[in-house]
Protein backbone atom coordinates (compact mmCIF):
# COMPACT_ATOMS: atom_id res chain seq x y z
CA UNK A 1 0.00 0.00 0.00
CA UNK A 2 1.04 3.62 -0.40
CA UNK A 3 -0.22 6.56 1.61
CA UNK A 4 0.19 10.04 0.24
CA UNK A 5 0.10 12.89 2.76
CA UNK A 6 -2.81 15.14 1.75
CA UNK A 7 -1.64 18.37 0.16
CA UNK A 8 -3.28 20.59 2.78
CA UNK A 9 -1.24 19.05 5.63
CA UNK A 10 2.28 20.24 6.59
CA UNK A 11 5.36 18.55 5.17
CA UNK A 12 6.37 17.91 8.78
CA UNK A 13 4.41 17.81 12.01
CA UNK A 14 5.87 19.36 15.16
CA UNK A 15 3.74 17.83 17.89
CA UNK A 16 2.84 18.94 21.39
CA UNK A 17 0.89 16.48 23.52
CA UNK A 18 -2.31 17.97 24.97
CA UNK A 19 -3.77 14.50 25.72
CA UNK A 20 -6.92 14.75 27.90
CA UNK A 21 -5.68 17.88 29.68
CA UNK A 22 -7.30 20.14 27.07
CA UNK A 23 -10.65 19.37 28.72
CA UNK A 24 -9.66 18.47 32.30
CA UNK A 25 -7.58 21.65 32.83
CA UNK A 26 -10.13 24.28 31.76
CA UNK A 27 -11.00 26.00 35.06
CA UNK A 28 -10.48 29.79 35.12
CA UNK A 29 -6.77 30.51 35.23
CA UNK A 30 -5.76 26.97 34.29
CA UNK A 31 -3.56 26.27 31.27
CA UNK A 32 -6.37 25.40 28.84
CA UNK A 33 -8.97 27.88 30.06
CA UNK A 34 -8.17 30.02 27.00
CA UNK A 35 -7.65 27.78 23.98
CA UNK A 36 -6.53 30.66 21.78
CA UNK A 37 -3.79 31.54 24.25
CA UNK A 38 -2.70 27.90 24.47
CA UNK A 39 -2.45 27.68 20.68
CA UNK A 40 -0.62 31.00 20.49
CA UNK A 41 1.98 29.76 22.97
CA UNK A 42 2.36 26.51 21.02
CA UNK A 43 2.87 28.32 17.72
CA UNK A 44 5.40 30.65 19.36
CA UNK A 45 7.41 27.55 20.33
CA UNK A 46 7.34 26.20 16.79
CA UNK A 47 4.53 23.65 17.04
CA UNK A 48 2.01 23.14 14.26
CA UNK A 49 0.17 20.07 15.60
CA UNK A 50 -1.45 19.01 18.85
CA UNK A 51 -2.38 15.47 19.83
CA UNK A 52 -5.45 14.86 21.97
CA UNK A 53 -7.82 12.40 23.50
CA UNK A 54 -10.95 13.53 21.67
CA UNK A 55 -13.15 11.52 24.09
CA UNK A 56 -14.89 9.97 21.05
CA UNK A 57 -16.77 7.19 22.80
CA UNK A 58 -18.04 9.52 25.52
CA UNK A 59 -19.28 12.09 23.00
CA UNK A 60 -20.54 9.81 20.22
CA UNK A 61 -20.98 6.29 21.59
CA UNK A 62 -21.90 6.29 25.25
CA UNK A 63 -25.38 7.79 25.04
CA UNK A 64 -24.56 9.93 28.08
CA UNK A 65 -25.56 13.58 28.36
CA UNK A 66 -22.33 15.44 27.58
CA UNK A 67 -23.61 19.02 27.71
CA UNK A 68 -22.27 19.66 31.23
CA UNK A 69 -19.32 17.36 31.87
CA UNK A 70 -17.67 18.08 35.20
CA UNK A 71 -13.98 17.18 35.34
CA UNK A 72 -11.63 17.23 38.31
CA UNK A 73 -8.82 15.40 40.04
CA UNK A 74 -8.71 11.86 41.39
CA UNK A 75 -9.97 12.83 44.84
CA UNK A 76 -8.44 14.87 47.64
CA UNK A 77 -4.68 15.24 47.29
CA UNK A 78 -4.32 11.91 45.49
CA UNK A 79 -2.43 12.43 42.23
CA UNK A 80 -1.86 16.13 42.80
CA UNK A 81 1.91 15.82 42.42
CA UNK A 82 1.70 13.22 39.63
CA UNK A 83 2.21 14.31 36.03
CA UNK A 84 -1.04 14.51 34.00
CA UNK A 85 -3.12 13.77 37.12
CA UNK A 86 -2.68 17.08 38.94
CA UNK A 87 -6.08 18.58 38.10
CA UNK A 88 -6.51 21.01 40.99
CA UNK A 89 -9.75 22.84 40.18
CA UNK A 90 -12.95 21.22 38.85
CA UNK A 91 -14.33 22.55 35.58
CA UNK A 92 -17.55 22.00 33.65
CA UNK A 93 -17.60 21.85 29.84
CA UNK A 94 -20.08 21.08 27.10
CA UNK A 95 -18.20 18.21 25.48
CA UNK A 96 -19.12 18.62 21.82
CA UNK A 97 -19.09 22.41 21.97
CA UNK A 98 -15.64 22.35 23.56
CA UNK A 99 -14.38 19.93 20.90
CA UNK A 100 -15.62 22.23 18.13
CA UNK A 101 -14.07 25.25 19.82
CA UNK A 102 -10.74 23.43 19.95
CA UNK A 103 -10.88 22.78 16.21
CA UNK A 104 -11.96 26.36 15.48
CA UNK A 105 -9.04 27.64 17.54
CA UNK A 106 -6.72 25.29 15.62
CA UNK A 107 -8.07 26.74 12.38
CA UNK A 108 -7.50 30.31 13.59
CA UNK A 109 -3.89 29.50 14.47
CA UNK A 110 -3.22 27.32 11.39
CA UNK A 111 -2.59 24.22 13.49
CA UNK A 112 -3.58 20.59 13.04
CA UNK A 113 -4.90 17.94 15.41
CA UNK A 114 -4.07 14.26 15.83
CA UNK A 115 -7.34 12.74 17.00
CA UNK A 116 -6.95 9.84 19.44
CA UNK A 117 -8.57 8.26 22.51
CA UNK A 118 -7.21 7.52 25.98
CA UNK A 119 -10.62 6.23 27.07
CA UNK A 120 -9.55 2.65 27.78
CA UNK A 121 -6.57 3.93 29.76
CA UNK A 122 -7.41 6.85 32.06
CA UNK A 123 -9.63 9.61 30.64
CA UNK A 124 -12.79 8.47 32.51
CA UNK A 125 -11.00 8.78 35.87
CA UNK A 126 -11.34 12.57 35.71
CA UNK A 127 -15.13 12.74 35.34
CA UNK A 128 -17.09 13.65 38.46
CA UNK A 129 -18.87 10.27 38.46
CA UNK A 130 -18.16 6.80 37.08
CA UNK A 131 -20.75 6.86 34.28
CA UNK A 132 -18.13 7.15 31.50
CA UNK A 133 -16.03 4.39 33.05
CA UNK A 134 -19.07 2.14 33.38
CA UNK A 135 -20.20 2.82 29.82
CA UNK A 136 -16.79 1.82 28.48
CA UNK A 137 -16.66 -1.28 30.66
CA UNK A 138 -20.10 -2.35 29.44
CA UNK A 139 -18.88 -2.67 25.86
CA UNK A 140 -17.94 -6.33 25.28
CA UNK A 141 -14.15 -6.54 24.83
CA UNK A 142 -14.54 -8.00 21.33
CA UNK A 143 -16.57 -4.94 20.30
CA UNK A 144 -14.44 -2.16 21.80
CA UNK A 145 -12.34 -1.34 18.74
CA UNK A 146 -15.46 -1.34 16.59
CA UNK A 147 -17.20 0.99 19.05
CA UNK A 148 -14.25 3.37 18.94
CA UNK A 149 -14.13 3.28 15.14
CA UNK A 150 -17.84 4.12 14.90
CA UNK A 151 -17.53 6.93 17.44
CA UNK A 152 -14.53 8.40 15.64
CA UNK A 153 -16.39 8.23 12.34
CA UNK A 154 -19.27 10.15 13.93
CA UNK A 155 -16.78 12.69 15.24
CA UNK A 156 -15.37 13.18 11.73
CA UNK A 157 -18.93 13.57 10.43
CA UNK A 158 -19.48 16.45 12.87
CA UNK A 159 -16.21 18.12 11.92
CA UNK A 160 -17.06 17.84 8.23
CA UNK A 161 -20.47 19.38 8.83
CA UNK A 162 -18.80 22.29 10.62
CA UNK A 163 -16.11 22.73 7.96
CA UNK A 164 -13.35 21.72 10.37
CA UNK A 165 -12.26 18.34 9.05
CA UNK A 166 -9.28 19.91 7.28
CA UNK A 167 -7.71 20.38 10.73
CA UNK A 168 -7.36 16.61 11.27
CA UNK A 169 -3.80 15.42 10.68
CA UNK A 170 -4.77 11.79 11.19
CA UNK A 171 -6.93 9.60 13.41
CA UNK A 172 -5.76 6.94 15.89
CA UNK A 173 -8.19 4.27 17.05
CA UNK A 174 -6.66 4.42 20.53
CA UNK A 175 -3.55 5.37 22.42
CA UNK A 176 -0.90 2.71 23.14
CA UNK A 177 -3.18 -0.19 22.40
CA UNK A 178 -1.06 -2.91 24.00
CA UNK A 179 -1.27 -1.12 27.36
CA UNK A 180 -5.00 -0.46 27.34
CA UNK A 181 -8.17 -2.27 28.32
CA UNK A 182 -8.60 -3.22 24.67
CA UNK A 183 -6.42 -6.20 25.56
CA UNK A 184 -9.19 -7.67 27.75
CA UNK A 185 -10.43 -9.47 24.64
CA UNK A 186 -7.29 -11.62 24.58
CA UNK A 187 -6.70 -14.89 26.44
CA UNK A 188 -4.31 -14.84 29.38
CA UNK A 189 -0.71 -14.84 28.27
CA UNK A 190 -1.42 -13.75 24.70
CA UNK A 191 0.94 -11.22 23.18
CA UNK A 192 -1.09 -7.99 23.02
CA UNK A 193 0.60 -6.59 19.90
CA UNK A 194 -0.01 -9.75 17.90
CA UNK A 195 -3.36 -10.53 19.47
CA UNK A 196 -4.93 -7.15 18.78
CA UNK A 197 -3.93 -7.03 15.12
CA UNK A 198 -7.16 -8.47 13.65
CA UNK A 199 -9.35 -6.20 15.78
CA UNK A 200 -7.35 -3.10 14.87
CA UNK A 201 -7.23 -4.08 11.21
CA UNK A 202 -11.02 -4.38 11.14
CA UNK A 203 -11.38 -1.10 13.05
CA UNK A 204 -9.25 0.79 10.54
CA UNK A 205 -11.24 -0.68 7.65
CA UNK A 206 -14.51 0.18 9.37
CA UNK A 207 -13.55 3.83 9.89
CA UNK A 208 -12.08 4.13 6.41
CA UNK A 209 -15.29 2.80 4.87
CA UNK A 210 -17.06 5.92 6.14
CA UNK A 211 -14.13 8.35 5.69
CA UNK A 212 -11.93 7.06 2.89
CA UNK A 213 -9.93 10.30 2.65
CA UNK A 214 -8.93 10.27 6.31
CA UNK A 215 -5.57 8.89 7.44
CA UNK A 216 -6.40 6.21 10.01
CA UNK A 217 -4.04 4.27 12.22
CA UNK A 218 -3.30 3.19 15.78
CA UNK A 219 -0.20 3.54 17.91
CA UNK A 220 2.09 1.58 20.18
CA UNK A 221 4.00 2.20 23.37
CA UNK A 222 7.65 1.90 22.39
CA UNK A 223 8.51 0.16 19.14
CA UNK A 224 7.54 -3.54 19.32
CA UNK A 225 10.79 -4.91 17.95
CA UNK A 226 10.37 -8.58 17.08
CA UNK A 227 6.59 -8.18 16.82
CA UNK A 228 6.29 -5.58 14.07
CA UNK A 229 4.23 -8.13 12.16
CA UNK A 230 1.49 -7.28 14.69
CA UNK A 231 1.11 -3.73 13.37
CA UNK A 232 -1.94 -3.59 11.07
CA UNK A 233 -0.98 -3.74 7.40
CA UNK A 234 -3.71 -1.24 6.53
CA UNK A 235 -2.45 1.51 8.87
CA UNK A 236 -2.10 4.80 6.99
CA UNK A 237 0.56 6.15 9.38
CA UNK A 238 3.20 4.30 11.41
CA UNK A 239 2.94 5.75 14.94
CA UNK A 240 5.19 4.77 17.85
CA UNK A 241 6.09 6.10 21.31
CA UNK A 242 9.79 5.40 21.93
CA UNK A 243 10.17 5.84 25.69
CA UNK A 244 13.64 4.41 26.22
CA UNK A 245 13.47 4.34 30.08
CA UNK A 246 16.85 2.69 30.75
CA UNK A 247 17.91 4.11 34.11
CA UNK A 248 14.30 5.04 34.86
CA UNK A 249 13.30 1.44 34.22
CA UNK A 250 15.87 0.37 36.82
CA UNK A 251 14.16 2.63 39.36
CA UNK A 252 10.69 1.33 38.47
CA UNK A 253 11.94 -2.25 38.82
CA UNK A 254 13.98 -1.74 42.00
CA UNK A 255 10.98 -0.28 43.82
CA UNK A 256 8.39 -2.62 42.22
CA UNK A 257 6.28 0.34 41.14
CA UNK A 258 4.50 -1.67 38.44
CA UNK A 259 5.04 -5.24 39.65
CA UNK A 260 2.31 -5.83 42.19
CA UNK A 261 3.42 -9.44 42.70
CA UNK A 262 6.42 -8.17 44.70
CA UNK A 263 6.34 -6.37 48.03
CA UNK A 264 6.91 -2.64 47.99
CA UNK A 265 10.24 -1.79 49.72
CA UNK A 266 8.80 0.87 51.99
CA UNK A 267 11.86 1.52 54.16
CA UNK A 268 14.23 1.64 51.21
CA UNK A 269 11.85 4.05 49.49
CA UNK A 270 11.92 6.34 52.52
CA UNK A 271 15.71 6.35 52.44
CA UNK A 272 16.23 6.75 48.70
CA UNK A 273 13.14 8.35 47.12
CA UNK A 274 10.50 9.75 49.44
CA UNK A 275 9.87 12.81 51.52
CA UNK A 276 10.19 12.13 55.25
CA UNK A 277 6.51 13.03 55.82
CA UNK A 278 5.24 10.49 53.27
CA UNK A 279 2.55 8.17 54.65
CA UNK A 280 2.94 4.41 54.18
CA UNK A 281 1.88 3.16 50.75
CA UNK A 282 -1.26 1.42 51.99
CA UNK A 283 -2.59 4.68 53.42
CA UNK A 284 -2.35 6.61 50.15
CA UNK A 285 -5.61 6.20 48.26
CA UNK A 286 -8.35 8.51 47.01
CA UNK A 287 -11.17 9.22 49.48
CA UNK A 288 -13.69 6.37 49.67
CA UNK A 289 -16.21 7.87 47.19
CA UNK A 290 -13.42 8.21 44.62
CA UNK A 291 -11.87 4.75 44.95
CA UNK A 292 -13.43 3.68 41.64
CA UNK A 293 -10.94 5.99 39.93
CA UNK A 294 -8.09 3.60 40.72
CA UNK A 295 -9.71 1.02 38.41
CA UNK A 296 -10.33 3.69 35.76
CA UNK A 297 -6.64 4.38 35.19
CA UNK A 298 -3.79 2.16 34.06
CA UNK A 299 -1.22 3.88 36.30
CA UNK A 300 -0.90 1.64 39.39
CA UNK A 301 -1.37 3.12 42.88
CA UNK A 302 2.27 2.43 43.75
CA UNK A 303 3.46 4.66 40.93
CA UNK A 304 1.05 7.44 41.88
CA UNK A 305 2.24 7.14 45.49
CA UNK A 306 5.91 7.33 44.50
CA UNK A 307 5.31 10.35 42.28
CA UNK A 308 3.07 12.14 44.79
CA UNK A 309 5.47 11.66 47.70
CA UNK A 310 8.90 11.63 46.12
CA UNK A 311 11.54 14.09 47.18
CA UNK A 312 12.44 15.36 43.70
CA UNK A 313 16.08 15.91 44.67
CA UNK A 314 16.35 12.31 45.89
CA UNK A 315 14.56 10.95 42.80
CA UNK A 316 16.72 12.87 40.34
CA UNK A 317 19.91 12.09 42.23
CA UNK A 318 19.03 8.36 42.13
CA UNK A 319 18.78 8.56 38.34
CA UNK A 320 21.87 10.68 37.84
CA UNK A 321 24.01 8.40 40.01
CA UNK A 322 23.12 5.40 37.84
CA UNK A 323 22.76 7.02 34.43
CA UNK A 324 26.35 6.21 33.46
CA UNK A 325 25.54 2.50 33.59
CA UNK A 326 22.68 3.00 31.13
CA UNK A 327 23.87 5.77 28.84
CA UNK A 328 25.11 3.53 26.04
CA UNK A 329 22.18 1.11 26.20
CA UNK A 330 19.65 3.95 26.18
CA UNK A 331 21.32 5.50 23.14
CA UNK A 332 21.44 2.12 21.41
CA UNK A 333 17.80 1.37 22.18
CA UNK A 334 16.73 4.70 20.73
CA UNK A 335 18.80 4.17 17.60
CA UNK A 336 17.52 0.62 17.06
CA UNK A 337 13.88 1.50 17.76
CA UNK A 338 13.89 4.43 15.36
CA UNK A 339 15.59 2.36 12.66
CA UNK A 340 13.07 -0.47 13.03
CA UNK A 341 10.16 1.96 12.95
CA UNK A 342 11.54 3.68 9.86
CA UNK A 343 12.08 0.34 8.15
CA UNK A 344 8.47 -0.73 8.75
CA UNK A 345 7.16 2.60 7.49
CA UNK A 346 9.34 2.45 4.38
CA UNK A 347 8.34 -1.14 3.65
CA UNK A 348 4.65 -0.23 3.93
CA UNK A 349 5.07 3.13 2.15
CA UNK A 350 3.43 5.12 4.93
CA UNK A 351 4.59 8.22 6.82
CA UNK A 352 6.30 7.76 10.19
CA UNK A 353 5.36 9.67 13.35
CA UNK A 354 6.75 9.65 16.88
CA UNK A 355 3.83 11.01 18.86
CA UNK A 356 5.22 10.47 22.38
CA UNK A 357 8.66 9.76 23.94
CA UNK A 358 11.65 9.95 25.01
CA UNK A 359 12.89 9.12 28.52
CA UNK A 360 9.74 7.95 30.29
CA UNK A 361 7.15 8.70 32.95
CA UNK A 362 8.78 10.96 35.52
CA UNK A 363 7.28 12.75 38.55
CA UNK A 364 5.76 16.17 37.97
CA UNK A 365 8.21 17.69 40.44
CA UNK A 366 11.26 15.85 39.09
CA UNK A 367 13.63 17.52 36.63
CA UNK A 368 15.59 14.63 35.15
CA UNK A 369 14.09 14.98 31.68
CA UNK A 370 14.16 18.77 31.97
CA UNK A 371 17.83 18.68 32.94
CA UNK A 372 21.00 18.29 30.86
CA UNK A 373 20.79 14.51 30.47
CA UNK A 374 17.12 14.41 29.58
CA UNK A 375 17.40 17.34 27.20
CA UNK A 376 20.33 15.65 25.48
CA UNK A 377 18.22 12.52 24.92
CA UNK A 378 15.42 14.68 23.49
CA UNK A 379 17.76 16.61 21.20
CA UNK A 380 19.31 13.46 19.79
CA UNK A 381 15.85 11.95 19.25
CA UNK A 382 14.54 14.97 17.38
CA UNK A 383 17.61 15.06 15.13
CA UNK A 384 17.39 11.33 14.53
CA UNK A 385 13.70 11.77 13.62
CA UNK A 386 14.75 14.20 10.91
CA UNK A 387 17.58 11.94 9.73
CA UNK A 388 15.17 9.05 9.12
CA UNK A 389 12.68 11.39 7.44
CA UNK A 390 9.88 11.07 9.98
CA UNK A 391 6.75 13.01 9.04
CA UNK A 392 6.21 14.06 12.64
CA UNK A 393 7.96 14.12 15.99
CA UNK A 394 7.90 15.93 19.33
CA UNK A 395 10.46 17.52 21.64
CA UNK A 396 9.24 15.13 24.33
CA UNK A 397 5.95 14.26 25.99
CA UNK A 398 6.59 16.78 28.78
CA UNK A 399 6.86 19.73 26.37
CA UNK A 400 3.25 20.85 26.74
CA UNK A 401 1.36 23.62 28.60
CA UNK A 402 0.52 21.45 31.64
CA UNK A 403 4.13 20.46 32.36
CA UNK A 404 6.94 22.54 33.86
CA UNK A 405 9.07 22.03 30.72
CA UNK A 406 6.75 24.41 28.85
CA UNK A 407 8.75 27.28 30.33
CA UNK A 408 11.75 26.29 28.16
CA UNK A 409 10.32 28.14 25.18
CA UNK A 410 13.49 29.00 23.30
CA UNK A 411 14.83 25.44 23.53
CA UNK A 412 11.60 24.07 22.05
CA UNK A 413 11.56 26.72 19.35
CA UNK A 414 15.12 25.87 18.33
CA UNK A 415 14.54 22.12 18.12
CA UNK A 416 11.28 22.47 16.24
CA UNK A 417 12.99 24.77 13.75
CA UNK A 418 15.81 22.24 13.28
CA UNK A 419 13.28 19.51 12.54
CA UNK A 420 11.23 21.66 10.16
CA UNK A 421 14.29 22.93 8.29
CA UNK A 422 15.96 19.53 7.89
CA UNK A 423 15.87 18.25 4.29
CA UNK A 424 13.19 15.73 3.42
CA UNK A 425 14.22 12.39 1.94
Amino acid sequence: MSTTIPAHLPDRLTITLWDFSWYTRTAPGDVFADLDEAFAQAVARGYNTIRICAMPYLLFGSGLDTTALRFGGLGGEYGQRTRWYDVATPATVDGRAHLLELFRAAQRHDCYIIVSSWEYQQSPAFLADDSWHQALSAVPPADRVTALADALADLLDLLATEGLDDRVAFVELHNEVQFSRLTEVLPAGADPVLGLKPYLTDGIDRLKARHPAALVTTNYAGVPVGRMRGVPENADVAVFHPYVYGVLDELVSEFALRDLSRPFPQQRAYAELLRPDAPPLEQWLPPEPDRWRVAATVVPPREVYAHDWCDPAKWDRWLYERYGDHRRSMAAALEIWLAVAADWATDHQVPLVFAEGWVGYTPLTGEFEDGPVGRDVCERAVRASADIDAWGTLICSNAAPHHPMWRMAEWQRRLNREFLDAPRG
